[in-house]
């Protein structure tokens, strides 16, 4: 009898699949009516001159279908399938031409296509200048720049493009980075020579040392420049995104290799613009200040008197002025907002120099 009752218990394949076949014909025509919608919002957009792109409202939509589902289906699955719905609607709305640190493979590539989606138009550069050229001077609506590295710190040349270029942020974007080595060898002894870019090599470099002591490593432009010169060695690896052993048919030979497993790189998404959505929750600014005793304790002072959190302070060397630095600065607040009106002003007399890079909504590291 026990046996019966349990077979009874198993549900029919047959029936099921004929359930998820109604159900995904169900699925199609709502993902359809809501096309049709996106089509509506971005007719109003192209007629009032609104961006396409808009991160706030974006996380404020997958927030909301996260905070409303009930299961079973994990929040971190239902991120993702909204992630490509919202990617297509942009898409439908106007593909926006969307540049990165390339070839395809970077680590920039593939935090582009987990923010931005599969559906983005992405169009690889050479360089990060070529990235703010493009946004800045040559008509593309956004850039993918990484910005800092929770182990290696600011990448310099970043906030030295910044203050070439007039281009603005519109988000921010936290982004795991875990390494692999891999290789057209079947084994690390077999490996005779490593290329990476320098971040992936700096951020290895203790695993390196008492796993490759003897290997020389080769800095390149980029974790896929690297690759693509691996793919034509035998004895050659590259350290990156596991993603490229695919790319590439290479062996995975060592995995999660990066000497801090709490290992995120923050990037930021730029457009030629300031962002116009209502709502944002960190400023970022770059000023110089006068060559006075105090100058830097006045602004700092000015910020503190209304509570404003400084969240990140950082110095570069001002190109072409020696001994002369611009300071580059997130203030967790909307300093675009009419409350800080006049507290940005009083800022702007103390320095010598001061432009708001941009508005933006904060980021969660996930």
């Amino acid at each position: 009898m026990a046996d019966k009752t349990e077979q009874n218990d198993i549900p029919d394949l047959g029936e099921l699949r004929e359930n998820i076949d109604a159900i995904d014909r169900e699925i199609v025509d709502l993902l359809n009516k809501r096309a049709e919608v996106s089509l509506g919002v971005g007719r109003y957009k192209a007629a009032t001159g609104e961006t396409i792109y808009k991160p706030f409202r974006e996380q404020e939509v997958l927030n909301k279908i996260a905070d409303s589902s009930p299961g079973p289906l994990p929040d971190k699955h239902l991120r993702t399938i909204y992630r490509e719905i919202m990617s297509s609607s942009r898409h439908l709305q106007r593909p926006e031409r969307v540049v990165y640190l390339g070839p395809e493979g970077t680590f920039s590539y593939f935090a582009a296509i987990e923010h931005m989606g599969t559906s983005a138009s992405l169009t690889p550069k050479n360089n990060f200048e070529e990235i703010f050229r493009a946004v800045a001077e040559e008509g593309a609506e956004l850039g993918v720049i990484p910005l800092e590295n929770s182990i290696e710190g600011t990448v310099g040349q970043v906030v030295d493009l910044f203050m070439k270029y007039t281009v603005y942020i519109q988000a921010e974007v936290f982004s795991k980075i875990s390494h692999s080595l891999m290789s057209n060898a079947e084994r690390l002894e077999d490996v005779e020579v490593i290329y990476s870019h320098p971040q992936p090599l700096g951020q290895c470099r203790e695993w390196l040392r008492a796993n490759m002591r003897d290997v020389p490593t080769i800095p390149l432009e980029s974790t896929a420049e690297a690759a693509e010169v691996v793919a034509g060695k035998k004895a050659a690896a590259v350290i990156g995104h596991i993603k490229l052993a695919d790319m590439h048919g290479l062996n995975v030979l060592a995995q999660n290799i990066e000497d801090q497993p709490d290992n995120w790189t923050r990037f930021f998404i730029i457009g030629p613009s300031p962002s116009q959505e209502d709502k944002r929750d960190k400023t970022t600014i770059l000023f110089t200040l006068p060559d006075r005793p105090g100058a830097l304790a006045r602004v700092l002072t000015t910020m503190a008197h209304q509570s404003i959190n400084l969240s990140k302070l950082e110095s570069r060397p001002f190109k072409g002025e020696k001994w002369k630095y611009v300071f580059f600065a997130d203030l967790a607040c909307d300093m675009s907002g009419g409350r800080y009106e006049d507290v940005l002003q009083d800022i702007r007399e103390q320095c010598h120099t001061l432009r708001v890079l941009g508005t933006y909504p904060t980021q969660e590291e996930r």
